[in-house]
């Protein structure tokens, strides 16, 4: 991970300097532990603030859409994914982009660490290969990373970017003996009924913040649905019905397009799990149309065309 950091820095620095790029887009260390932050880079003297850890989750394409001017970016796996999907809609043209892939094993779960850890505040985190340490004022822990990953991370078998123009190492063994939607599938076993009661309970605590739709690189619609007012497709209250409605329709916005790449569930203040929202819908496009979001140039997402051999059975 730290020659990650190294690396990241040395190609902003070549692209500013030889005005190959207007900005790079990367990450930069946060003011708390945990918590590391985009940033936007036009100067090379500011290359230097760029940084790279296991804490560098959140999704930089929302920076993208509809610029005209040349980028840079850092992207995982599901980041250069999304960058596709961006390609593909046109939010961005691929000559606009350099694009430096990362090779990613996983991001760390914040909330599973201070979990661990009783609530105790955090002075500082290093890492060392596979595991990490955390230190507080009175306490330092070592744990391994692989069991404080994020939930997408854990299962997710596309950790290498698939679109790229330099990357700062060598490929990762992708995961292969793992089962993605494990938990959909136990959600889809469940009576009517009691599957109405999952999601009620799920999205009860919901603030309607609206964090997961400002960090998901796909809600880029000049105007949302729930800001519309004629017609009012949804309220603005956090009345149960509301909520849920909002929930529904926005995964719905995203089904074919998703990455899964967990931005939303990491910044929702109430650590709501809405992927269980979207990793169905996700599943279902797996199923019915062989389909993976972001992993070529050359197709659109499957509700975004029409063909007249479409698989159609479920229509009576």
């Amino acid at each position: 991970m730290i020659e990650y950091g190294e690396k990241i820095r040395e190609i902003a620095l070549k692209l500013l300097k030889n005005k190959e790029v207007d900005v790079f887009i990367g990450y930069k260390k946060g003011t708390v532990p945990m918590m590391n932050e985009p940033v936007l880079i036009t100067d090379p003297d500011q290359v230097e603030s760029l940084y790279w850890d296991s804490f560098c989750a959140l999704n930089l394409c929302n920076y993208l859409t509809k610029r005209t001017d040349k980028i840079g970016i850092v992207a995982t796996g599901c980041n250069s994914r999304n960058i596709a999907t961006h390609i593909v809609e046109n939010q961005i043209k691929r000559d606009q982009l350099y694009i430096v892939g990362v090779p990613c094993e996983g991001m760390i779960d914040h909330r599973a660490v201070m979990r661990t850890i009783k609530q105790r505040e955090i002075t500082d985190i290093r890492e060392e290969g596979d595991r990490f340490t955390v230190v507080g004022k009175d306490f330092e822990e070592t744990f391994e990373k692989k069991t404080f990953l994020q939930n997408n991370c854990a299962t997710c078998t596309h950790r290498n970017p698939v679109i790229y123009d330099e990357m700062v190492g060598e490929p990762v063994e992708e995961q292969t003996d793992v089962a993605p939607f494990k938990d959909v599938e136990k959600i889809e076993q469940m009576a009517p009924e009691k599957r109405q009661g999952f999601f009620a309970r799920l999205t009860s605590r919901c603030l309607r913040c609206y964090a997961c739709r400002n960090a998901c690189p796909l809600c880029y619609c000049p105007t949302c649905f729930v800001d519309e007012s004629t017609p009012q497709w949804v309220g603005k209250s956090i009345d149960p019905t509301d909520t849920l409605t909002f929930h529904f329709l926005r995964a719905y916005h995203c089904a074919g397009r998703c990455t899964d790449c967990g931005a939303c569930e990491r910044v929702c203040p109430v650590g709501i799990k809405m992927r269980q929202f979207t990793k169905k819908l996700n599943k279902d496009c797996q199923e019915l149309f062989s389909w993976e979001a972001g992993l070529t140039l050359d197709q659109r997402p499957p509700l975004d065309v029409y063909s007249p051999d479409d698989y159609n059975e479920f229509i009576k």
